[in-house]
Formats: C-alpha cells, sequence, structure tokens
C-alpha cells in the first residue's frame, strides 16, 4: 500500500504536537514532512527571558533533530513555505515544493501592531528569538550610553523602557526587566531608581484575561518594584525616541501626552501568521485561518486541509471567540487535526473538538508570580514553582531527557545572579577542585574495605569459602547458616566500606565500624523485646562488658551502634527471595567485594564519578536498613551525594570521559544537529 504523504506547516507547539502525534500512529501507513523556516523549535513562553539577559538564548531552541529525528518516518526541512497550492496539493516552499495527500497549516502567529504609525520602524517586537535578541542588544546599548550621557533629558529618555501592552507577554517582560534593572544598576553604576519601567496599556486594568483578583496581586507587585502601570494610555504614536500617548476615556475627554523613551517593546496582540500565501478563508480580524469544529480548514473541508494553533481561527462554542492563543489551545488544536488524519485514513469517524484548559500562569520577574490552576490561586513561590514544573512536564511530554536537563541547569542550577524561582539557593557554583581531597580521602576509604575482601586470606578476604553471616540473620531464622559447619558472625552480602575486626561474637562491622550485631545469642535474643526506638537509643552492654552507645561521632571506650538491630522484619521475605540459600550468599558476597574495588577505583581516578558516588551512597542506604551500618558511618551518605557535583572534572577522567561520551552519545541517539535540514 502507497504510504500516505503528510505535511506540517510550521514547527511551533502546534506543528511538532501534531508531527509526534501523525507518527507514533502512522508508522507504517504515511510519511511525515515538517517544514519550519529554522532548524529549531522555539519555546515562545522563554523569549522574555532571553530579552532581559537571564538564560542563553539557546535555552528557548529545541533542535528538531533531536526533537524528531528517530522518528523513521518523519522528514525535517528547512525552508520558508510561499504558498499552498490546493489544487495540485503541493506546498510550495522558497527552495522547492512537497506534495500532499494531508497538510496542517500551523504557520503560528506573528505580532499586531493595529496600524499605529512608527512600530514597524521603531518598537521592538517580542515574538521570535530574533526578536528577544534585538531587544537584548538595545537594553545593552542604551544603558551603555545613559550611564555616561551628562544631559538629564537624554539620559532619562534613554534609561526608559516601555512595555506596550499588558496581557501575558507585556507584564512577564516588565517583570524580567524589573530583575534586569537590578543587576545592570550594580553593573554600571547606575541608581536604580534612574532606570524607569513603564508599563503602557490602553484599558483601564491589566492581565484582563487572567483571574481579577490573580490580575490585581500582579498590579500590586508591579508597583511596588517602581514600576509605572500607566492604565487608559492607549499609544497613538511611536518615534525613536519617544512615543504619544491619549490619556483618558472616550476620544474627547483624552489628553495627548509624550512619553521619552528609546525603548518600546511592543507586546499589545497576535495575529495569524501571513508570511505565506494559503487562500484559505481568514476570520475578520486577526488574519487567523477559519476552521470547523474537525479543524478543518473552512470551504475546503474534504480536500485534506487542516488548521491548528495561533493561526486557528475556530470559534469555541462556550465564548464565541476563536481559540486562545497560549500553549495548551495549540496543543488541543493540533491533536483534533492530527486524529482526524488518522480517523480518515483509517476510515473511522472523526472526532470534534473540545477546549479543556487547565489554568493560567503568569511570570512578574524570576522569583515571583500568580497563577489559577482550577480553582486554586497560588502566588508568589508557589506559582513559580508550578510554572516552572509545567515546563519540565512538557520537556516529558517531548520525550526529551536532553532538554528535560537542560532546563533544568539554565533554570535551577546555573542561573545566574539568583534569577530563578530558588533565589539562587540551587545555582550557587563552586569550584570542585576544592572536592578534590574529599573525593581521594572517600575513594582510599572504600579501597582500604575492598582490597582485603578481594586479596586477602581465606579468613579474612570475602574471596575465601565461608559466607559470614552476622548474628541478627542466625536468630531472624538462621536460613543462610551452614549445616555442616558454624559459620562466623558477620553481615550477610558485603560488609559496607571500611570494616573492621572486633571480638570473636561481634560481625565485620560496615563503613569504618563494627556492626554491634555482637555479643552472645542470648543478648540478641533479649534485644528482640526491646522497642524499636530504644533499641537504637539506650546503650547496651555486651558480654565482654563493651558498651554500644548511639552516637553520629566515636566515644572513646565505647562501641558505635548498628543503625537497626536487625533486618526488619518486612525485610526478611524480600531478603529470602534474592538471597534465599548459603551459595547464593557466597556468589554475591564475592561480586559486591569487586564492586566495591572497582568503585574505590573509578572515585580516586575521577571516572564517571557521578555514577560511582551514587552507587555508594545507595549500597550506605542497603547496608544501613540492615543493620551492617553504625550511626557513626551515616558521613558516607552527605559525602557521595558532595561528590555527584562534577567533581571527577578535577584532576579526573571525567574531564575527557563526560564531553566525550555526551557528544558520541547523543550523535548516536538523535543524530547530528545541523543549522538547516533538506529532508531524508
Amino acid at each position: 500500500m502507497t504510504k500516505k504523504k503528510i505535511v506540517v506547516i510550521g514547527g511551533g507547539v502546534a506543528g511538532v504536537h501534531a508531527t509526534r502525534e501523525l507518527s507514533k500512529k502512522l508508522k507504517a501507513t504515511a510519511n511525515i514532512t515538517l517544514i519550519d523556516k529554522h532548524s529549531y523549535h522555539t519555546t515562545m513562553t522563554q523569549l522574555h527571558e532571553v530579552a532581559a539577559g537571564r538564560v542563553p538564548f539557546t535555552t528557548v531552541q529545541y533542535d528538531f533533530q533531536k526533537l524528531l529525528g528517530k522518528r523513521k518516518n518523519v522528514s525535517i526541512v528547512t525552508d520558508s513555505v510561499v504558498s499552498l497550492d490546493k489544487e495540485n496539493k503541493k506546498v510550495i516552499t522558497k527552495h522547492g515544493s512537497y506534495e500532499y495527500d494531508y497538510v496542517i497549516v500551523a504557520l503560528g502567529g506573528e505580532p499586531n501592531d493595529f496600524g499605529v504609525p512608527g512600530v514597524k520602524e521603531h518598537g521592538f517586537t517580542l515574538w521570535s528569538l530574533e526578536d528577544a535578541m534585538k531587544i537584548k542588544r538595545q537594553l545593552e546599548t542604551v544603558v551603555q550610553y545613559g550611564s555616561t550621557e551628562v544631559d538629564d533629558e537624554k539620559r532619562r529618555a534613554l534609561l526608559t523602557i516601555s512595555v506596550a501592552g499588558s496581557g501575558f507577554t507585556g507584564i512577564e517582560m516588565a517583570g524580567e526587566l524589573i530583575d534586569w534593572r537590578k543587576k545592570v544598576s550594580t553593573d554600571w553604576k547606575i541608581p536604580e531608581e534612574e532606570i524607569t519601567i513603564n508599563v503602557v496599556e490602553m484599558m483601564p486594568t491589566i492581565l484582563n484575561t487572567l483571574d481579577r483578583k490573580q490580575a490585581d496581586k500582579a498590579h500590586a507587585y508591579l508597583e511596588k518594584k517602581n514600576v509605572h502601570v500607566l492604565t487608559n494610555h492607549g499609544i497613538v504614536e511611536v518615534a525613536q525616541d519617544h512615543i504619544k500617548v491619549n490619556v483618558g476615556g472616550r476620544d474627547e475627554e483624552k489628553v495627548a501626552k509624550e512619553i521619552p523613551t528609546h525603548t518600546l517593546i511592543w507586546t499589545t496582540g497576535v495575529q495569524g501568521n501571513t508570511a505565506a500565501k494559503t487562500n484559505l478563508n481568514e476570520t475578520e480580524r486577526g488574519h487567523r485561518l477559519q476552521a470547523n469544529e474537525f479543524m478543518e480548514a473552512v470551504g475546503f473541508e474534504g480536500q485534506g486541509v487542516f488548521v491548528a494553533g495561533d493561526v486557528s481561527g475556530y470559534i469555541e462554542p462556550e465564548t464565541g471567540r476563536p481559540t486562545p492563543q497560549i500553549v495548551e489551545a495549540a496543543e488541543q488544536t493540533a491533536g483534533t487535526a492530527a486524529k482526524n488524519i488518522i480517523a480518515d485514513i483509517n476510515g473511522t469517524s472523526k472526532q470534534k473538538h473540545t477546549s479543556k484548559y487547565q489554568g493560567t500562569m503568569v511570570s512578574v520577574g524570576s522569583a515571583w508570580g500568580v497563577a489559577k490552576i482550577g480553582n486554586a490561586r497560588l502566588t508568589g513561590f508557589w506559582a513559580m514553582m508550578m510554572k516552572n514544573i509545567v515546563y519540565f512536564i512538557y520537556t516529558l511530554q517531548l520525550r526529551s531527557a536532553h532538554y528535560f536537563w537542560r532546563y533544568a541547569l539554565n533554570e535551577v542550577f546555573r542561573t545566574e545572579d539568583n534569577r530563578n524561582f530558588m533565589r539562587g539557593h540551587a545555582s550557587r557554583r563552586g569550584n570542585v577542585l576544592w572536592s578534590l581531597p574529599l573525593r581521594l580521602f572517600y575513594g582510599l576509604i572504600w579501597l582500604l574495605d575492598a582490597v582485603p575482601k578481594v586479596f586477602g586470606n581465606s579468613d579474612q578476604s570475602w574471596m575465601g569459602n565461608t559466607v559470614k553471616i552476622s548474628t541478627f540473620l542466625k536468630s531472624n531464622g538462621g536460613w543462610l547458616e551452614k549445616p555442616v559447619a558454624k559459620a562466623a558472625d558477620a553481615a550477610a552480602g558485603a560488609t559496607s566500606s571500611a570494616a573492621s575486626s572486633t571480638t570473636k561474637a561481634v560481625a565485620d562491622a560496615a563503613a569504618g565500624a563494627t556492626t554491634a550485631a555482637g555479643g552472645s545469642g542470648a543478648t540478641h535474643a533479649a534485644a528482640q523485646h526491646v522497642g524499636f526506638w530504644d533499641s537504637i537509643f539506650r546503650t547496651t552492654t555486651d558480654a565482654n562488658g563493651v558498651k554500644h552507645v548511639w552516637g553520629l561521632t566515636y566515644e572513646y571506650g565505647t562501641m558505635p551502634k548498628t543503625t537497626t538491630a536487625g533486618v526488619p522484619h518486612w525485610m526478611q521475605p524480600i531478603m529470602k527471595v534474592f538471597v534465599p540459600n548459603y551459595e547464593v550468599a557466597l556468589w554475591l558476597q564475592r561480586i559486591m567485594s569487586i564492586v566495591e574495588l572497582l568503585l574505590a577505583l573509578a572515585i580516586i581516578a575521577g571516572a564517571f564519578t557521578f555514577i560511582a558516588s551514587a552507587a555508594t551512597a545507595g549500597l550506605t542506604l542497603m547496608f544501613a536498613t540492615t543493620g551492617m551500618l553504625t550511626w557513626v558511618s551515616l558521613w558516607y551518605i552527605p559525602v557521595a551525594i558532595a561528590l555527584m557535583n562534577g567533581s571527577g572534572r578535577a584532576f579526573g577522567l571525567d574531564r575527557w570521559i563526560q564531553p566525550w561520551l555526551q557528544k558520541w552519545l547523543g550523535q548516536l541517539w538523535y543524530g547530528k544537529s545541523r543549522s538547516i535540514y533538506k529532508g531524508r
């Protein structure tokens, strides 16, 4: 059977979502071509962060090869769509043409200047990565010149940043400028009060599509941060060094006014993208393409032409208005279009579109925001945490561990100037050189513990023929005791690191101390009647007169207590499954001894230090929960976590291994990223 040809125009949220859905459901029956003028998907909701210099521009670039390159039925083309030839079923691009059986027009939107003079010439829009970079350069320029301008009026105009519009984009941009102002004030030695931030809004209120209570909180926060919220100010003209506004109500009551500013960021409205001549029916306003309830282009039903995303002009029955130009609407319209193409190919019934929006979130700066999720209203830190969670979920929906981790690095762990929702607490970067002594010491501890086990004589070595079984295992069933000979008292499996020998009645210890499971069998039997917390905290004396004391440090003349008095009863059935008999226990303890040796060598050499340190933390936790570790040895866990900070890159092999491995695995899994894709 001939495979169907599907072309998706536009690689925004809608285009990527539709491509993924079609690729997944039509693996053997269709080939999908995604066409976009860029080689990457842009996360539009982060553009204000790039514009204000909070994150690098690469943060908002999601390369199509990494998102879709593994899909054998998807072809990626970097080109600009010129027109749509519906009679011959071809998408005409600047450098070629592509036949289709079905096409999804997901061109996205573009800024709407509403015909205000001077916006195109002197205003700065925020609708693409190019726009964000222009704003960033403009902000750097006006601050540089403003810092040395001696004329007060010129200086004031240079250092006045105005944002036109108080929708989500405008308020997020203004909020980002609050953090930006604080940074440049220090860098350029300009008093913060000399840098003016204006929000210019023609309506009497801001954030008019948000819950009113939350919008009012955002308004109050902006004013608290010395942002001038100029409501009832309609911009009528934009010049290079000022804007003209009408202040007031009806036309006859309006008062003309000039606001000196060299930077006007225009966020007042969005319309459908007009770059390609699709010749599809448009809505009365906003150049959006009319779509029916199946997301088919109105007037071209049954011809395989579908519409999705910001360019969709589908009228929602509940509101009588086109679908909002937000991420959720883009995903949902794309989902409807994809499902109905799949239904048409498979000969099943089409599905009508239904809109369901979970909520709205607006960040006002890097550490404060407002949100309405269902009936819940979130403010400040909680709103920002929810917004970051939503971003993490989005990367998971894209099935991209690469972008999940990159978002975490740029937004949480490597953010400069404390500009994130954690207020910098998770972003402080230190020199991993200072963890080198700790890494070497920690690796040495494990090495000194592992070497005798592997290379010692048969009495000392785990490689001998005797399974060392601790007394708590004997007293709890003794399923690992050798029937023909009494096994030595010791920890089952492998002891934790830093083990040492004590009296004959006490087992080999884990992590630098004996296990204090010692004493006679009677002593342990008596301990079974003591409560859990009492068994840990009460001081006991064994048959040899040695005191066993709880503590996180050694006390001279005493023996440190084990973390548990034995294997917990709930864990015993689990252990019996994994260690059912003497032979398996002998095999496991030999394997674990070798593992400990390899982990020690890896940590000392700085090779795969993250994995090796995490493994030692896991082993230590395992030893602690089964009574093989003393309380004073719990320091192993925080040290292991600390060494997961990339410590192997300071005088360690990870300095070369990790970059090479990341590059090799990335190309193996995703393929090679390029600036221009020409299909398969």
